[in-house]
C-alpha cells in the first residue's frame, strides 16, 4: 500500500543493471515487503540475499560470505582458502553476471555494516556501470549512524550508479483503510504507530488489549542495546508521556544518559519537546519497567513538575497515580475530570473520576459521595446506566450514613432518572416520590427544582401531559429563582414537549431550552433538546425536518461525548430511514447501535424494531427474537409510544406471516397505550385495528394520511405518503383498496424496496381478485442475486473486493460516502462477514462476473 512508485523504480532499476540502490526507511516502514514485491515482479533474474549482523562486535565481510554459500564457484573456493579481502571482492565481482541471466545481490541492514562491508559496497558502486548486476543495500535510517557510516553513504551517494529510494510510513487515509472492518478505530492506531507497517500490521493482528507480543519485543530490542544510564533515561521519558519536555528530561537525568538517548533516533525532536517515534514503541518500554522504578521514577517526575508550576492536573493525576500519591490524585485527577467534562470528553472524565474514587479510601463521606455522584453522571452520558446505578446508590448511601438530607433526595431523584433510561418505570416512579418526600419539607432548592423537573419528565414519558407541563413549571420558577440553568432548559424542554402532545405551540419554548443548554454548556440537556426537536417532528410526519435535526444532533453528541443521546438520536434516524423508504440504511443504523457494547435498553429499543419490521417485510428470517425483545422492553418500561412501536411492528410480522388472528390481538395491545399518544401515532394504531379486523377504535384526532385510509380513500391516502416521502405507507394503503389497479402500483412499490414477504401478500390478493395478470415474484435482479443483494449492494461489493475505499466506491458511484457506509455495513450483515476483506473473498469464490480487476459498474 502505497509503495507503487518506489516499486516501479526498484523494477526499473534491476531491469536497466548496473545500479547499487540505496533503500532507506525507519524499521518496520517495509523495505524487506518491497524487496519481495519486486522480486514477485521480475522474470529470469537470480536473486542472492545477505544481511549484517546487529552483533555489538560483527564478524566482517558477514554479507559476503552469505553471498558466497549461495553463489558458489571460485568465490566459495577463495572463501574456504582465507583469500584477501580485496582477491574476494575481485571474485564476487567476477561471479555476479556470469550465468547468463541479470543479477541482483541484496545486502540487508547495512546500519550494522562493518568498514570491511562498507569497503566491500563502495568497490562494487564503482564498477557496477554496464553489468547486468544490481546491488540493493537497505539502511534503517532511524539508526543512529556511526561516522563510517556516514562517510560511506556520501561516497555511495557521488557515484552515477547509485539511485536513492526512500520508504515513508503509512498516511492516515492508508490506515483508515487497513482498520476497515477490524474494529480498531483507525485514528487510535494512526497515532499509536504513526503509519509504521509493521506496527500497524501487528496491532490489527495481536489478540487482546495491549502492546503486542511482536511489537513489544522489537522495540525492547532495540532498548537494550543502550547503555544503562541511557537506558534509565530510556524509561524515564516513556513514563512522563507521549510529549517530554527536554528541561524536564535534563533535569531527571544524567548528562551521559541523555546524550545516549538522543543519539539513539528512539526520540525525535517535536518542536520544543521530544517524542517518541512510534507511540507503541513508548508504550512497550513503559510495560516493560518494573513495578519499583516505575514507582520511584513517577514519583521523581511529579515532584520535578511540581516544582516547575506544572498545571496539567490530567497529567499530574496519572504521575500522582503511578507514584501512589493519594493526597495528589484527589487534588488533580477532580479537577482533570471536571476539565475534560466541560470539553466534551466524557470518557476522560469518567476515567478521571474512576481514578479518584480508587484513591478516595480515606477521604471524607460527604467528599466520597460527591465524586461519587459526579462519577454517575458521567457515566449516564455514556450510556453506562447500570454502573450509574452502583455510583449513585453508594453516593445514596453515604448521603444517609452522615444525615445529609439534601444529598440524599438529590440522589433519590438522580436514581430515578438512571432507572427510567434503564427501562424501569415503576422504579423511576418509586423513587421520584421517596425524593420529593424528601425535598419538600426542607423548602425551595435547586434540589427540589430538579426533583420536579425529574417527576415532570416521567409524566411526560406516560403521556400526561398536562401534569407534565405542570411539574415543570414549577421546577422552571425554583430554576430561574437558583440560576439552576441545566434544570431550567430541561424544564423548558418537557414544558415543550408536553405542548406539541396536546396540539399546542411548543417551538418557542424548545428553541430556548436548546439555546440556555448551548449557553450554558449543560451538553445533556442539548442532547435531549435535539432529540425532542426531532421526535416531535417526526411524530407530526415532518420527515424532512426531523432528519435535519437529527443529523445536527448526532454531530453535536458525537463532538461532546454525549454517547447516551447519541445512540438514542441514531435510532430515531433509523425510523426517519425506515419510514422515507431507505431501508439498507436503516438496518445499516439499527445493527451499529446493537453491536455497541453495553448500549441501554432504552438505546436499544428503536434498532429493534426497525430491523425486525424490515426483515419481516423482506421475507428474512430472524426477525421474531428483536421483535420479542422490543416488546419485552416496552412492557417493562411502560411507556406508551414505546408500547404502540413494538405491538404494531409484531401485529405486523404477524399479518406478513398469515396469522390474522395474532395480528389483530396484537394491535389490539396497542390501543389502549396509544389513545394518549400522538395524531400519528393514534392513526397508525386505527390503521393496523381496521386492517387485521378488530372492532375496536380508537377515539381522537388521526393525522390525515391515516384518516384517509380509515374514510377508504386509498388512493388520497397513497398520495399524501408519497408527498410525505413514505412509499412503503403508501404501498399500504394502495394495497388495502383491494382493487386490481392500485393492487398493482402497490406491488411495483414493494418490489422495489425488496419488501417481498408483502409483495407476495400483494400477489396473493390479486389472485383472490381473478386478476388478468399476477406477477411471478420479485424483481429479478435481487431475488436472483446469489448472495441476496440490492443491485446497488451488487455494486458497493464489486469495488469493495477490488479494494476501493468508501471514499474511492463513492467517487465511482456518484453516491455519498455516508450512503457507502451503510451499504457497507449492509453488506457484511447479509453476508455475514466480520470485515471487508472476508466479504470481497465471499464475493469473488460466490458471485460469477467478480474478480480481482472487476468494475461491476453501470
Amino acid at each position: 500500500m502505497e509503495r507503487e512508485s518506489q516499486l516501479a523504480e526498484m523494477v526499473r532499476c534491476v531491469n536497466e543493471g548496473g545500479r547499487l540502490v540505496l533503500l532507506s526507511g525507519e524499521a518496520g516502514v517495509g523495505k524487506s515487503a518491497l524487496l519481495e514485491a519486486t522480486r514477485r515482479d521480475l522474470g529470469a533474474v537470480r536473486w542472492s540475499w545477505s544481511a549484517c549482523d546487529g552483533l555489538f562486535i560483527p564478524q566482517p565481510l558477514t554479507p559476503l560470505f552469505d553471498l558466497a554459500e549461495q553463489l558458489g564457484g571460485d568465490l566459495l573456493e577463495r572463501c574456504e582458502a582465507g583469500a584477501e579481502r580485496e582477491e574476494l571482492f575481485r571474485a564476487l565481482l567476477h561471479e555476479l553476471g556470469s550465468t547468463g541471466v541479470p543479477d541482483v545481490v541484496v545486502v540487508e541492514d547495512v546500519h550494522w555494516a562493518d568498514e570491511a562491508t562498507l569497503d566491500l559496497l563502495r568497490f562494487l558502486g564503482r564498477r557496477l556501470r554496464g553489468a547486468p548486476v544490481t546491488v540493493i543495500a537497505s539502511i534503517r535510517d532511524d539508526e543512529t549512524a556511526g561516522d563510517a557510516l556516514r562517510v560511506a553513504l556520501g561516497d555511495l551517494a557521488a557515484q552515477p550508479t547509485t539511485c536513492r529510494i526512500r520508504l515513508e510510513p503509512l498516511s492516515a487515509d492508508a490506515v483508515r483503510t487497513l482498520t476497515e472492518g477490524s474494529g480498531f478505530a483507525a485514528d487510535d492506531v494512526f497515532r499509536l504507530t504513526a503509519g509504521n507497517p509493521f506496527y500497524v500490521t501487528e496491532l490489527l493482528q495481536a489478540e487482546g488489549p495491549g502492546v503486542p507480543a511482536s511489537a513489544r519485543d522489537v522495540a525492547l530490542a532495540r532498548a537494550v542495546r543502550l547503555d544503562p544510564s541511557a537506558r534509565e533515561a530510556l524509561e524515564t521519558a516513556a513514563l512522563i508521556g507521549a510529549g517530554v519536555e527536554l528541561s524536564l528530561l535534563t533535569a531527571l537525568s544524567s548528562a551521559a544518559g541523555l546524550d545516549g538517548l538522543l543519539t539513539s533516533a528512539l526520540l525525535v525532536a517535536d518542536g520544543i519537546r521530544l517524542r517518541f517515534r512510534h507511540e507503541i514503541v513508548r508504550l512497550a518500554v513503559a510495560e516493560a519497567v518494573p513495578p519499583h522504578r516505575s514507582f520511584l521514577i513517577h514519583r521523581r517526575v511529579l515532584e520535578a513538575l511540581h516544582a516547575q508550576g506544572c498545571d496539567d492536573d490530567a497529567r499530574l493525576a496519572h504521575l500522582a497515580e503511578g507514584a501512589g500519591d493519594a493526597d495528589a490524585v484527589l487534588r488533580h485527577a477532580p479537577a482533570a475530570a471536571r476539565r475534560a467534562s466541560q470539553l466534551g470528553a466524557h470518557h476522560e472524565a469518567a476515567a478521571q473520576f474512576a481514578r479518584t474514587l480508587r484513591f478516595a479510601g480515606a477521604a471524607a463521606r460527604d467528599r466520597r459521595a460527591e465524586l461519587s455522584e459526579d462519577f454517575a453522571d458521567e457515566l449516564a452520558l455514556l450510556d453506562r446506566f447500570a454502573e450509574a446505578e452502583d455510583a449513585a446508590r453508594q453516593a445514596l448511601a453515604m448521603r444517609r450514613e452522615i444525615g445529609d438530607r439534601l444529598g440524599e433526595g438529590a440522589d433519590l431523584a438522580r436514581l430515578a432518572r438512571i432507572a427510567a433510561s434503564l427501562c424501569r418505570g415503576r422504579d423511576a416512579a418509586e423513587q421520584t416520590r421517596a425524593a420529593l418526600a424528601v425535598l419538600e419539607p426542607l423548602g425551595p432548592t435547586a434540589e427540589l427544582a430538579r426533583a420536579y423537573a425529574t417527576l415532570a419528565h416521567q409524566c411526560l414519558l406516560g403521556t400526561d401531559y398536562e401534569s407534565a407541563i405542570r411539574w415543570a413549571r414549577r421546577a422552571r420558577q425554583l430554576a430561574e429563582r437558583f440560576d439552576a440553568t441545566d434544570v431550567l432548559s430541561g424544564a423548558l424542554n418537557t414544558e415543550a414537549a408536553g405542548a406539541a402532545g396536546l396540539g399546542r405551540e411548543w417551538t418557542g419554548l424548545m428553541q430556548r431550552a436548546l439555546e440556555v443548554a448551548l449557553a450554558g454548556r449543560h451538553q445533556d440537556q442539548a442532547g435531549r433538546a435535539y432529540a425532542n426537536l426531532a421526535g416531535i417532528s417526526e411524530g407530526r410526519l415532518r420527515f424532512a425536518d426531523a432528519e435535519r435535526c437529527l443529523h445536527e444532533g448526532i454531530a453535536y453528541c458525537d463532538e461532546h461525548d454525549i454517547t447516551a443521546y447519541a445512540t438514542f438520536l441514531r435510532g430515531d434516524l433509523a425510523h426517519v430511514l425506515e419510514r422515507t423508504g431507505r431501508w439498507d440504511e436503516a438496518v445499516a443504523t439499527a445493527h451499529r447501535i446493537l453491536s455497541e457494547a453495553g448500549t441501554s435498553p432504552v438505546g436499544r429499543q428503536c434498532a429493534l424494531v426497525r430491523l425486525g419490521v424490515i426483515r419481516a417485510r423482506r421475507g428474512e428470517s430472524g426477525f421474531w427474537p428483536v421483535l420479542d425483545e422490543a416488546a419485552a422492553t416496552a412492557d417493562h418500561q411502560g411507556e406508551p409510544p414505546y408500547q404502540v412501536a413494538a405491538r404494531l411492528a409484531r401485529a405486523e410480522a404477524n399479518w406478513l406471516a398469515g396469522h390474522p388472528s395474532k395480528a389483530r390481538r396484537e394491535a389490539e395491545s396497542a390501543a389502549r397505550p396509544g389513545a394518549g399518544c400522538t395524531a400519528a401515532e393514534r392513526g397508525a394504531v386505527a390503521v393496523w385495528l381496521r386492517r387485521t379486523g378488530s372492532r375496536q377504535t380508537v377515539r381522537g384526532e388521526l393525522a390525515e394520511p391515516y384518516q384517509r385510509m380509515i374514510d377508504g380513500d386509498a388512493t388520497g391516502a397513497a398520495t399524501l405518503w408519497t408527498e410525505l416521502g413514505c412509499p412503503y405507507e403508501a404501498g399500504l394503503a394502495l394495497l388495502d383498496s383491494g382493487e386490481e389497479e392500485l393492487l398493482h402500483q402497490a406491488y411495483r412499490i414493494f418490489t422495489e424496496l425488496g419488501a417481498d414477504a408483502t409483495a407476495q401478500l400483494t400477489r396473493r390478493a390479486l389472485r383472490r381478485l381473478g386478476a388478468r395478470f399476477v406477477p411471478t415474484g420479485p424483481r429479478p435482479t435481487t431475488r436472483a442475486h446469489p448472495l441476496g443483494l440490492t443491485r446497488r449492494q451488487h455494486d458497493v461489493l464489486g469495488l469493495l473486493a477490488d479494494g476501493c475505499t468508501n471514499a474511492q466506491i463513492a467517487e465511482r458511484l456518484f453516491i455519498s460516502a455516508k450512503t457507502v457506509d451503510h451499504h457497507v455495513s449492509a453488506i457484511l450483515a447479509k453476508l455475514q462477514a466480520p470485515d471487508r476483506a472476508t466479504a470481497g473473498r465471499i464475493a469473488r469464490l460466490g458471485v460469477p462476473g467478480f474478480g480481482v480487476s472487476s468494475r461491476p459498474v453501470r
